[in-house]
């Protein structure tokens, strides 16, 4: 299969976190193939050295002793992936390092985008930084803005950035201070720094400087601007400090192999050492870093799969599906590797060229358990120890025990090495224990129709298969590919025993699995090119700057090709892929456009565009970035595609079988007798059909029914001649795996809906701040699915669909499609813009589901930019308020009524505007129905593969699993509280009370009552009853601390009675629009205070707006408004188990903050500061997280509002824990008759006209404590 002129070897390493792959190319000899463990320090001490000690023993025939240092003469090239990054990340072992970022911003990279990673986590915990000290650098550079003040600008000192654009130094580099401070953490045994400073992306002159006195100093250092040149300092700076923590670690493990060879890894051998990139690139040791090191071996995997499966000829994509131990990945190849710019990785977000592989976690190790009438696979894993059952060491029933059980795994083709002395066979006799224990435990909750345990250990695989399909469709059908179109290449050690079946529920026809699928990223490695990545910012309108870019590129060539001429490669070994990052003007989201045949671009972007949104717009097209990546061929394999293999083979049946097992596929036909095949015994060009076990050297492949098998000469292919039908479903019986299933594929319609509306979005509210909801609904619009985005919406759209569903009962047709946000038809608050599309059974009139999207529209007209007025007392003062209108009728957008809905009706009211960007609303409007239609088209699929009836049926039943979990946990309560209700009392901040009793029953049945909450206010801090019942949803779902469904059913069993009118039942007339962002949070506290989960948290979203008018220059020309929203964090509260997290969102938002350097460019202001306000947690045995103190100077006049809570009243503690401390709100200007510096308090909810050089100071409170203080 391979073949070299050299006389040299080349070998290729994969240190994976178990094991260690080792391929060697030999001249004249076949491939050299090893597996060791990674770690086994009884025989050696390095595991890829090690490695290189067998090839040279095989391939010179010279006996040569562990531990003598070995020579490197004979192999031309060594390539190595590695998960050292991987580890020390995920460990937490890397260097101990520092940072240095801009003064006003030592805990940006803390707060990051305030967002909690799990919204019913009520710990509301967060990854650690990778830094464990900040120094704040004296200096600040800021964007030039169109509508900035020129006369407070001109004092800066002017700079052009690397983008082309003005920028202006605000504050020179304090050099003085700055050596003094590093000396210091030079002191405190400080070795390694990250720069991470505000709009270095574009300026970077201050970080290399800073860089420069670093390494003079003895720093390993690491800039942000150097890495990776992109805008987003929360991002780049969080890549600078992995690479800060993760090089020594990286370059110390180097060091240590180095030591191993004679004249170490660079020494005057010849021999070059490369290692694996996340981008899928070799590059040179000397330059491996650790922020490109994290997917070293994933990567290398992609490479493999991208290099042996890819057809030039037919084109056919491919999905690689790689099942490890813990966690399945997938990615996907089409001529080119799809590479992402912004990632996170075990918390920390990644801000470089990496692979595309989304990992779901699902694997061999995954535990199986049933909870509330589910049965669940993962997300916890047995991990290596103890393993799963069958290892004999007393884990957990896994996927793996599944497969045994199922006699999938064969014990007598695996090695003894299980048990305490690790020396035993795998262990049938405890699976089959545990699986009849677990199938005793369902039959007494399931009741009527029992379970074998073959039924239940297969119903496991089922789910299992179904949760690794959700990412394969997420990244095709999700960017508008067809899943069925691809192949499936599956690689990994447990991919073989699953590949068919993900295969058919895919529709996909055809699987390839390599020789080397078991080491295939080693094998990938021996097959990679050596990258050289260069890239830089930009800010260009395409067609106006065609000949700068063209420019700007050409230089980016001729620097990546001096770097590969360096080492060693001549120009015709080159071949370069150029590039642009291009967006539309006015939108965020970016596109990383490849250079097409032709050069044009802007069809290619627009062509893209189309595909993945569904959309285009008559728009500037921007370049933000341009981009070269030079490929340095050095590959010396070359081997035939599968389907060249294929056509030219000349195929034969497959002799007998090594002999025959018995195999459960299915419940209908039982315990098949299966042939068992040696791939090794077969060879090659032969043909077999299924049902089959193939057994190679280190996987299990197992071959269903319906499948042909052509083993050929470098892959096995298996073709899915038939799809399995799906078995009719009883409409009186619920099959509990069925159920489960139909679990995974309900979230899956509301996710990938979410998934959609996100990316056809214009906004930075949906786009950027997730600030929307996408739910799944049943034909009376109760709710079925909803997609955790923001928790206010979870029990609350579903009061907008019903309202809807009551008042067109029977006068819809398909092609309708309605849109609504007043709170009397379902609304939380006006901005809130709720799209409903009824689903119609095929053919008829008949409405069998309901999809919907809530997005948050950044204006929607009314007295103040933004619509977030703190000071309205009437409805209309907030915007535009439909209760119902067509936005879509019979398949046609009704532009022109929505113009004016949002234009003309608000402006007809006193001190009104209309919407001050109605572009972007008709856009969000379009991507809320789009978002729809995706949803419809996934539920119209189901129903093709499983009948209407069934996903009915199953949509009730999934209701009712969600009743179940929540009557358990209430039966819990009973038995812990007794019939003693639950009471709690809290207050706004006016005045007003909240109060809650909750009785409950011993059934599991519960009364909420809100009896003695106070009266509608004459203020906007009403909320419509749909947010209590929203809180309470969330409340429940947090107490049980298990994946559920999250639906209506989960409120069946409670009675929830609000006082009408009263400030949880407003008029119709009321102003709402703080109720969803100030009382939601009351609310939630109080739930929580009687449920007795945590202490208070900081209270509200501190919404924050600020904007203009759009107005008639004395040109006559019109100059656009503008408005910006966002929400700022604060602290949590803490619990019984924990401590408060600083600087977050909890409860009822989790909507993320703009990062720094968008608002500065966006928008004429500046970010002075953006830090945690130390100690305004409450103590206690366990201390409240504090809250944030965010101040912004206006370079502009605007008007700049704030709505919040807990300005008065603070957070409570719990157990004897103290209050967290109060917000506070503040304005700084200067007396316009006196020029006295005036620090103002704007009150909890104010309005304030601001002018150039004022600044606004938002200081969140903190969380309350939990329990005493210890003395």
């Amino acid at each position: 299969m391979a073949s070299t002129e050299d006389h040299k070897i080349t070998i290729s390493i994969d240190r994976g976190g178990t094991f260690t792959d080792v391929h060697a190319l030999v001249p004249g000899k076949p491939d050299i193939v090893l597996k060791l463990l990674s770690v086994d320090p009884s025989n050696y001490n390095d595991a890829p050295t090690e490695g290189i000690r067998r090839v040279l023993e095989a391939a010179t025939g010279t006996k040569l002793p562990r531990g003598k240092p070995l020579r490197l003469d004979n192999i031309e090239c060594l390539r190595m992936g590695t998960t050292v990054a991987t580890n020390a990340l995920l460990e937490r072992k890397g260097m101990k390092s520092a940072l240095l970022t801009t003064k006003g911003f030592k805990d940006l990279l803390r707060i990051g985008n305030q967002a909690r990673p799990d919204i019913f986590d009520l710990s509301a915990r967060r990854p650690d930084v990778l830094f464990e000290d900040v120094v704040e650098v004296n200096e600040r550079i800021i964007p030039s803005h169109p509508r900035s003040s020129q006369e407070a600008l001109a004092p800066f000192r002017v700079l052009e950035g690397i983008n082309g654009e003005k920028y202006y130094v605000a504050e020179e580099l304090d050099t003085e201070q700055l050596i003094s401070d590093l000396q210091t953490l030079k002191n405190e045994g400080y070795g390694s720094v990250a720069v991470a400073l505000v709009n270095s992306f574009a300026c970077p002159d201050h970080e290399i400087k800073i860089g420069e006195i670093a390494s003079q100093l003895g720093f390993s250092c690491s800039l942000s601007s150097q890495l990776q040149p992109m805008i987003k300092v929360v991002p780049r700076g969080m890549s600078a400090t992995a690479d800060a923590y993760l090089t020594p670690v990286i370059k110390s493990y180097i060091d240590s192999i180095s030591a191993n060879f004679e004249g170490g890894l660079g020494g005057s051998h010849g021999c070059r050492v490369e290692f694996m990139q996340s981008d899928g690139g070799l590059v040179d040791f000397r330059k491996f870093s650790g922020m490109r090191a994290i997917l070293s071996g994933p990567a290398a995997g992609v490479v493999g799969y991208a290099s042996t499966s890819w057809d030039r000829e037919t084109k056919v994509p491919v999905i690689g599906f790689d099942m490890g131990g813990t966690s399945t990945d997938v990615s996907r190849f089409d001529g080119h590797l799809d590479h992402t710019f912004t990632s996170s990785i075990s918390g920390v977000s990644i801000q470089a060229p990496q692979l595309d592989i989304n990992t779901v976690a699902a694997g061999g190790g995954s535990v199986l358990s049933w909870k509330n009438g589910l049965f669940m696979v993962g997300p916890e894993s047995a991990s290596a120890h103890p393993g799963p059952a069958c290892y004999r060491k007393g884990g957990p029933l896994t996927v793996t025990d599944a497969n045994l059980f199922l006699g999938r795994l064969l014990p007598q083709y695996f090695p003894k090495i299980f048990g305490p002395n690790e020396d035993q066979p795998l262990d049938c006799e405890v699976t089959k224990k545990l699986f009849q224990q677990l199938t005793d435990k369902i039959n007494k909750d399931n009741g009527d129709r029992p379970l074998t345990p073959e039924q239940v250990a297969l119903g496991f695989i089922k789910v299992a298969d179904e949760s690794m399909t959700r990412p394969i469709r997420n990244l095709t059908e999700a960017r508008g590919f067809e899943t069925s179109s691809h192949y499936l290449a599956c690689f990994g050690g447990a991919g073989g025993q699953h590949a068919c079946n993900v295969a058919a529920s895919l529709g996909i026809s055809r699987i390839i699995m390599h020789k080397y699928s078991s080491i295939l990223s080693a094998y990938g490695l021996a097959l990679a090119e050596i990258v050289q990545e260069a890239q830089e910012p930009m800010a260009a309108q395409y067609f106006c700057s065609e000949q700068l870019i063209s420019t700007k590129l050409q230089g980016l060539v001729d620097r990546s090709t001096e770097q590969l001429r360096l080492q060693g490669f001549s120009d015709d070994q080159l071949r370069y892929e150029i590039f642009l990052n291009m967006r539309y003007e006015g939108s965020d989201t970016s596109l990383m456009i490849l250079r097409p045949d032709d050069g044009d671009f802007a069809s290619a972007f627009i062509e893209r565009h189309q595909r993945e949104f569904n959309f285009t717009f008559e728009r500037p097209i921007l370049v933000d970035d341009v981009r070269v990546r030079t490929i340095a061929s050095a590959n010396k394999i070359s081997e035939k595609s599968p389907t060249e293999q294929l056509k030219e083979a000349k195929i034969t049946e497959v002799g007998g079988p090594s002999h025959h097992t018995e195999v459960f596929f299915d419940s209908e036909t039982g315990f098949v007798e299966t042939p068992v095949y040696l791939l090794r015994e077969i060879g090659s060009n032969v043909r077999l059909h299924g049902p089959a076990i193939i057994i190679d050297e280190t996987q299990t492949i197992v071959v269903s029914p319906n499948a042909i098998v052509h083993v050929l000469q470098t892959c096995v292919l298996i073709d899915i001649t038939e799809s399995v039908p799906q078995q009719a479903s009883s409409l009186t019986h619920v099959d509990p795996i069925r159920l489960s299933i139909f679990g995974h594929r309900f979230m899956s319609v509301a996710e990938q809906m979410g998934r959609t509306l996100q990316k056809t979005a214009v906004s930075t509210n949906i786009k950027e701040r997730l600030d929307f909801s996408c739910a799944l609904f049943s034909p009376d619009g109760g709710l079925v699915a909803n997609a955790p985005h923001v928790p206010v919406h979870l029990g609350s759209m579903q009061f907008a669909v019903q309202y809807q569903h009551k008042r067109w009962l029977g006068k819809l047709k398909d092609g309708d499609v309605l849109v609504s946000n007043h709170p009397m038809s379902g609304g939380t608050h006006l901005p809130d813009v709720t799209v409903v599309t009824p689903v119609f059974k095929q053919g008829t009139d008949d409405i069998i589901f309901y999809v919907a999207s809530r997005g948050h529209h950044a204006d929607i007209g009314g007295i103040l930019p933004g619509s977030m007025p703190p000071n309205s007392t009437e409805l209309w003062q907030e915007g535009t308020a439909i209760e119902s209108e067509k936005v879509v009728s019979n398949g046609v957008f009704n532009e022109a009524r929505m113009r004016e809905l949002f234009l003309d009706i608000p402006s007809q009211y006193e001190g009104c505007s209309g919407s001050r960007n109605i572009s972007d609303n008709i856009s969000d409007l379009k991507a809320q129905i789009a978002a729809n239609a995706r949803g419809i088209a996934l539920i119209h699929n189901m129903i093709e593969e499983y009948g209407l009836d069934t996903v009915q049926r199953y949509m009730f039943e999934i209701q009712r699993t969600a009743e179940l979990a929540v009557r358990t946990l209430l039966k819990d309560m009973y038995n812990r509280y007794g019939a003693r209700p639950l009471e709690a009392l809290d207050f706004m901040d006016d005045g007003t009370p909240i109060k809650l009793k909750i009785t409950i029953e011993e059934d599991g049945s519960a009364v909420f009552d809100f009896a003695g909450t106070g009266n509608e206010v004459r203020g906007n801090i009403n909320a419509p009853e749909a947010i209590t019942h929203s809180a309470i949803i969330y409340a429940l779902r947090c107490m049980i601390k298990s994946d559920i469904p999250l639906n209506q059913g989960c409120l069946n069993p409670v009675d929830i009675r609000i006082p009408k009118p009263s400030i949880l039942s407003p008029t119709g007339a009321a102003a709402v629009v703080g109720g969803n962002v100030t009382t939601s949070q009351r609310v939630t506290d109080v739930v929580l205070k009687a449920l007795h989960a945590c202490a208070a948290s900081h209270g509200c979203l501190n919404n924050l707006t600020f904007g203009i008018d759009g107005k008639t220059d004395e040109t006559g020309q019109v100059v656009p408004g503008f408005g910006y929203y966002e929400t700022i964090a604060g602290g949590a509260g803490a619990g019984e188990n924990w401590v408060g997290e600083s600087g977050v969102h909890v409860h009822m938002t989790n909507t993320r903050i703009t990062d720094p350097e968008i608002l500065e460019k966006r928008y004429p202001c500046i970010l002075r500061r953006f830090e945690l306000r130390d100690k305004t947690g409450g103590e206690g045995r366990n201390r409240g997280g504090d809250g944030v103190t965010r101040e912004i100077e206006f370079l502009t006049p605007v008007q700049c509002s704030i709505l919040s809570e807990r300005r008065v009243h603070r957070p409570y503690g719990m157990d004897g824990g103290e209050a967290g401390q109060c917000g506070l709100n503040l304005w700084l200007t200067k007396d316009k008759y006196t020029g006295l510096e005036r620090t103002v308090n704007m009150g909890g909810k104010g309005s304030v006209p601001m002018n150039v050089g004022d600044k606004v100071v938002i200081m969140s409170a903190g969380g309350g404590g939990y329990g005493k203080s210890e003395a």
